[in-house]
């Protein structure tokens, strides 16, 4: 099952090969109501889908790092929490 937010990305590809940038907002406010994306976000998804864009997933972002947890760290907190 689809997020609902993927489903409205999904929507908008859709809306986009039809050209109905100007109804595309609207259309989703009405169906989604609260959780419709903002209008910002709508504008650049479309932008996206016309650019040529396929998928509708969200692009990789940069995180924390899995690798924070070092022996050097532990021994740290180890060596604070006992004074």
């Amino acid at each position: 099952m689809l997020s609902v937010q993927m489903e409205q990305r999904v929507n908008l590809k859709f809306l986009e090969n039809w050209g109905k940038l100007l109804q595309a907002y609207t259309m989703l406010k009405e169906v989604y109501g609260d959780e419709c994306l903002s209008r910002t976000q709508v504008f650049e998804w479309f932008k996206r889908f016309k650019e040529g864009r396929e998928t509708t997933e969200d692009d990789p972002r940069p995180g924390r790092p899995s690798t924070s947890k070092t022996g050097e760290n532990i021994e740290k907190i180890d060596y604070d929490s006992t004074v």
